[in-house]
């Protein structure tokens, strides 16, 4: 099975930018899409971004579109969010996630990574 570890993670300030990365084992992660999902304290997870098994194809949340971007490096087996502009409300644990086609549904995916915490201060 393919296993998830994300990084980049940390407090910074409004405004401020982070890069998250995934990082996955195996040799077939360019056969899943990918996704970003995060969760505040007493809030649903919610989706992020998107990117389907080339990264031809991303989809991004309303609440992120425009300072956020998804990519992946098949070659390297990682996948990264850039975060820039950053809001106190984009705070929450970023989780990585694979599925067999891309989807903005958190059910389609199968393996979740454990989670990097993004903390902005106003």
């Amino acid at each position: 099975q393919v296993q998830l570890v994300e990084s980049g993670g940390g407090l910074v300030q409004a405004g401020d930018s982070l890069r998250l990365s995934c990082a996955a084992s195996g040799r077939t992660f360019s056969t899943y899409a990918m996704g970003w999902f995060r969760q505040a304290p007493g809030k649903e997870r919610e989706y992020v971004a998107v990117i389907s098994r080339r990264g031809m194809m991303t989809y991004y949340a309303d609440s992120v579109k425009g300072r956020f971007t998804i990519s992946r490096d098949n070659a390297k087996n990682t996948l990264y969010l850039q975060m820039n502009s950053l809001k106190p409300e984009d705070t929450a644990v970023y989780y990585c996630a694979t599925a067999p086609s891309i989807s903005t549904s958190a059910g389609v995916y199968d393996y979740w990574g454990q989670g990097t915490q993004v903390t902005v201060s106003s």
